[in-house]
């Protein structure tokens, strides 16, 4: 069996706790110097630009600059090819997480009145164009285009964009079209990886300029959201894939072996650790990962056994659950799952991750796929201050005010106090008298 990684907490160095908290993607060092000159490129070159990139990156040799963008006919073809089970089963999915985003639509406009006769609320508006980050370098992900795309489409953003890498045959995923169709956006472009940011952020002959970009992606998507934050907004931090499963006693670690390799399979640069507080789920964890390896495929197995015997990866024996519980809230992670008979006595202290899923029956798979709530979640420790993307990622926030003659007298007087003692001149005569001769009698 592949040496798993097993740790103990108690007794380990400072410095060797805070490596458990690292993750494979902390340094983009190497990532920024193969990133910028593709950026460089794409702003300088456009389509001619991607369509290279596509063919000697993502092996598309065929793709053309004149043909970035998903035509109706590929869309048609998808629908017909596609197996008819699957494409319902994306459609039920594509239900629940409407049905549980819609939850998240704030009302248009509030207004409260601070005084009487002045008002001051919020305006909740749709971004006017955003960009929708699908991945495809380790596989295919039609759950990424829904969970992006239902929340873009009920925030009411106009301008929708699906940037995804091209198959080898310069095509989209079959599933990714449907799932795009289904949810509501109907604009694909075959790009991907630095390049994808890239176009979305400055825009070509054939891609239009977007405000944001959303959706996960490799360290290479991520360094160029990073060089390029002040051109595009880069959303929450969302990077290779990872998880913490937290068993107590009451479960066994079999069943915590078998969730465990749901974020490892993902890639080398996942991260998925097991921490508990029982040598015997530690036990059972270890005894049940062969033969749970040898249900998957090769490369998913080789990609979670690199996770699981890494630095990035294993099993964590925590001494206490206290100290189990400062370990997961330090770690902040993407994933978090409590396999206990009990799994609500342990919610109140687990603050910190951007998703917790409670209980044997709710493993990461049903959250990532269909169970509503979106999979497009803050990693590297971001969820200390992100939280999953939701319909509000394609909304903004604008403050309303509005003073009438009744409140005017106490909002003018106060104003002009705090703009003397601040030393501006005008902000005070904007509230003095020299404004009275400019006012109405009505509101």
């Amino acid at each position: 069996m592949a040496n798993v990684t097993v740790v103990k907490l108690a007794g380990i160095s400072r410095m060797e706790r805070d490596a458990l908290l690292q993750r494979s993607s902390a340094d983009l060092t190497s990532f920024f110097d193969t990133v910028r000159p593709i950026i460089a490129a794409v702003r300088d070159e456009g389509d001619a630009a991607l369509a290279r990139y596509g063919a000697a990156l993502d092996g598309a040799v065929g793709l053309r600059a004149d043909a970035l963008k998903a035509s109706a006919a590929e869309f048609d073809a998808a629908f017909a090819t596609l197996d008819p089970e699957l494409t319902e089963t994306i459609r039920w999915a594509i239900d629940n997480i409407r049905s549980f985003h819609e939850e998240q639509l704030p009302d248009p406009m509030f207004l409260k009145e601070i005084r009487p006769g002045a008002f001051a609320g919020d305006r909740f508006t749709p971004l006017r164009s955003a960009a929708l980050y699908v991945p495809r370098g380790k596989g295919s992900f039609p759950s990424v285009t829904m969970m992006t795309s239902v929340p873009a489409v009920l925030a009411g953003v106009k301008d929708l964009a699906i940037f995804t890498p091209p198959t080898p045959d310069g095509r989209v995923d079959a599933a990714t079209l449907v799932a795009a169709k289904l949810a509501g956006v109907e604009t694909v472009y075959k790009v991907g990886g630095a390049q994808a940011v890239a176009a979305a952020a400055y825009g070509t002959a054939t891609v239009g300029r977007a405000v944001k970009i959303m959706g996960p992606g490799s360290p290479y998507v991520v360094a160029a959201k990073r060089l390029l934050a002040d051109v595009i907004d880069p959303g929450l931090p969302a990077g290779p894939s990872e998880c913490i499963i937290f068993a107590d006693s009451t479960a066994h670690g079999g069943l915590a072996a078998l969730d465990l390799l749901i974020e490892a399979e993902h890639g080398p640069d996942s991260c998925a650790w097991l921490v508990t507080t029982s040598q015997t789920v530690v036990e059972q964890a270890l005894d049940a990962l062969p033969a749970h390896w040898a249900q998957m495929t090769p490369q998913r197995r080789g990609f979670s056994q690199t996770v699981l015997t890494g630095r990035f990866g294993g099993i964590i024996l925590a001494p206490s659950l206290a100290a189990a519980y400062d370990f997961i809230n330090d770690y902040a992670p993407e994933h978090l799952e409590i396999l206990s008979t009990r799994p609500f006595e342990h919610l109140g202290e687990l603050t910190e991750p951007a998703e917790v899923l409670l209980g044997p029956h709710t493993p990461v798979s049903v959250a990532n796929f269909c169970l509503g709530p979106n999979n497009v979640l803050p990693t590297s420790a971001g969820a200390r201050s992100h939280g999953p993307l939701s319909v509000m990622d394609f909304m903004k926030r604008s403050s309303i005010g509005y003073v009438t003659a009744k409140g005017w007298p106490d909002m003018s007087k106060a104003a002009r106090k705090l703009a003397e003692y601040e030393g501006f001149s005008s902000h005070a005569n904007a509230v003095g008298p020299m404004r009275t001769p400019y006012l109405g009698q009505g509101d």
